[in-house]
């Protein structure tokens, strides 16, 4: 490979194609608005440069030179993607485009909140595809955010990775949920429930969502020295609300995740009697999206779909 200049100059490359297309010095020149002598002095430059004549006299005056015509392509082609590095982003307009958007969520969100995200997405990008993805152990998502696998994560682990942004969606109280006829159901009509009752009752909880993290409850029993009547762990989360309308289980989860449920099944909700902070939701997305108008579009979507769940 030819030894280039250390610092290539942009400029050279244009003269070098301007000489090759009007083949007169004057009127490149001219066109640029530089006295003809700098030109000529450029045109000596990458004659030195190319070890090349690239221009010599013709019949009809100055002709390129068989290697002058070879490199017209790539000057051009340099030109080109140089002007294409600098434009300015162009604003993203939903309707027309057709993106492809990766959203990694856990599956004990609200089950009105995917939908109504996967609709608005339909609705005001119709061309555009969305891949929603589970996450669990064995996911290793900040990685994926960071390589672009990944352009979302919803997320409601107490301390995410502190290099991720994070926007707050919601914060969701926390519950006791059991079948309505089951016998503490009855029993608790007009009592309110206390610590050694919430303790003593069997207890169907979440396996582990990720690893390491126990969720909001263990971490807040221990810290108060106090050990719930786990009786079934499941890695099933929108089966747990199931379980509970055939067996005598208590759950113990966000007000909006049973929202639904409780219309449906015959489940009744208690306050407890901790006081458990609430359940925050938020959004995770990589510095390398940041900026992008298209994922500032999709985060802004999830925001509104999230006001407009916790409002209804």
């Amino acid at each position: 490979m030819a030894n280039l200049p250390e610092h290539l100059d942009l400029h050279l490359i244009r003269i070098l194609y301007m000489l090759l297309c009007e083949k007169n010095v004057s009127r490149v020149a001219l066109k640029l608005n530089q006295p003809q002598p700098s030109i000529s002095a450029s045109l000596r430059k990458l004659r030195e440069l190319t070890g090349d004549p690239l221009l010599v006299r013709g019949a009809r005056g100055m002709i390129p030179t068989q290697h002058g015509e070879s490199l017209l392509k790539p000057a051009k082609r340099i030109l080109d993607e140089t002007e294409r590095l600098f434009v300015r982003k162009l604003p993203f307009v939903a309707q027309d485009e057709a993106r492809t958007f990766q959203i990694a969520a856990p599956d004990y969100l609200d089950c009105q909140f995917l939908p109504t995200v996967v609709a608005r997405i339909r609705r005001e990008s119709p061309k555009s595809r969305v891949v929603i993805h589970g996450l669990g152990p064995e996911v290793d998502y900040a990685r994926l955010l960071s390589d672009g696998e990944l352009d979302l994560v919803i997320a409601n682990w107490n301390e995410p990775p502190q290099h991720l942004h994070l926007s707050k969606l919601f914060e969701d109280p926390v519950v006791c949920i059991m079948r309505a006829d089951c016998p503490y159901a009855k029993r608790t009509a007009s009592d309110a429930m206390t610590v050694e009752d919430y303790l003593a009752l069997p207890h169907i909880a979440p396996s582990p969502f990720l690893r390491g993290y126990q969720g909001l409850v263990e971490p807040y029993l221990e810290r108060h020295n106090l050990r719930r009547n786990v009786l079934v762990e499941s890695a099933y989360f929108n089966l747990l609300p199931y379980m509970l309308t055939q067996t005598d289980l208590v759950l113990t989860t966000g007000a909006q995740f049973m929202r639904f449920y409780e219309k449906i099944l015959p489940l009744k909700s208690f306050t407890p009697p901790l006081k458990f902070p609430p359940i925050r939701y938020y959004q995770l997305w990589h510095e390398r999206v940041h900026q992008a108008a298209e994922h500032k579009w999709l985060r802004d979507l999830v925001t509104s779909a999230t006001q407009m769940l916790v409002a209804s």
